[in-house]
């Protein structure tokens, strides 16, 4: 999820803490963990500081080892052993406590993004698959909404934390289950919806910020794709995408910020643009559809000699990034 909602999710369990009766008897308490909870919440993205020294090397490792096995452990003994003596708590049962909320608020923030298109190596150390289930978009506005009404209810007194939170979360569980019933349902029947199916293809739905709209990528046998969109169960096709097959595509995976890109995602296809001084190879994540457009890529500049130039890999817009190539091909950095 996005790093709002998952703020507005570590201040939620802190409302659902409140049923632990340990916490709710000691305000103190409970104020340190509601500090663990949104620390909790926010503590797997802490990766995101990698952008500052490379944006290749944060897409790499976004959602990698800090949402692994091993840090759903390391995050809440290093938030508990920090706020607990910050707080004054030295004793067993009160650092049990908030690790035990940090626990769940770094475990709700790892199981929420596996929901998501992005996806995360959730399994490390056992595999470094990118686990993404496309179920749920990375800022969906019932569960952003309902959160933000909870909380206001419970800050303002209109409601008690125990009952208001144990029924958000209930409702927020069914939501979960309906979404992925409703996902489950789309992705066995779409064959049904395309005229051109042919046996061996599969189909990937993936959600958008609208319920009625999903955006559908069909693996052909030949390795190539075809992008479109489901709305209101009426399926459209927008584009073939294949991938080029020119020697400066395969040169191009040589290169670190490349293997960066193709390392996150396995929907990649890549086209070439032959300039006067060499060629420029665009990377494109099918998956990631946005008015006809994929502005999630990875690109190269390469000379005649095929050797690199300059390099971009995020998120950009095909008009921004011809604009900006268009000015000056060295800016691609």
């Amino acid at each position: 999820m996005d790093t709002a909602t998952h703020l507005v999710m570590g201040l939620g369990l802190a409302g659902l803490s409140f049923v632990d009766p340990i916490v709710a008897s000691d305000p103190k308490l409970a104020g340190a963990v509601m500090l663990a909870t949104v620390l909790a919440s926010q503590a797997p993205d802490a990766d995101t500081a990698l952008r500052l020294k490379d944006n290749a090397l944060y897409i790499r490792n976004h959602r990698g080892i800090t949402h692994s096995l091993p840090f759903l452990i390391l995050w809440p003994a290093l938030i508990s052993f920090v706020l607990g003596p910050l707080f004054g708590f030295t004793d067993l049962q009160a650092l049990s406590h908030i690790a035990l909320w940090s626990f769940i608020g770094v475990g709700v923030h790892v199981f929420s993004d596996l929901f998501n298109t992005y996806g995360t190596q959730a399994a490390r150390p056992f595999t470094e698959k990118w686990i993404a289930w496309n179920i749920i978009h990375i800022f969906d506005p019932f569960i952003f909404g309902s959160h933000i009404a909870a909380i206001l209810l419970w800050i303002t007194g209109i409601v008690p934390p125990q009952p208001l939170f144990i029924t958000l979360y209930a409702c927020t569980i069914l939501y979960y289950i309906w979404r992925t019933v409703v996902h489950a349902r789309l992705t066995r029947n779409i064959k049904l919806k395309d005229l051109h199916h042919n046996a061996g293809e599969r189909y990937i739905v993936i959600p958008t910020i609208s319920l009625k709209r999903w955006n559908v990528v069909k693996v052909k046998k030949d390795g190539s794709y075809n992008v479109g969109q489901l709305v209101n169960n009426r399926l459209e096709w927008f584009k073939h995408a294949v991938c080029s097959n020119h020697p400066a595509v395969e040169r191009s995976k040589s290169h670190p910020d490349i293997q960066s890109f193709l390392y996150f995602t396995s929907y990649a296809v890549a086209e070439v643009e032959e300039l006067p001084s060499g060629y420029m190879v665009r990377w494109g994540d099918v998956r990631y559809l946005h008015r006809k457009q994929y502005p999630f890529v990875a690109v190269l500049v390469m000379d005649n000699q095929y050797r690199p130039l300059n390099t971009y890999v995020g998120w950009l817009s095909s008009e921004k990034l011809d604009k900006r190539f268009s000015i000056d091909p060295g800016s691609l950095r």
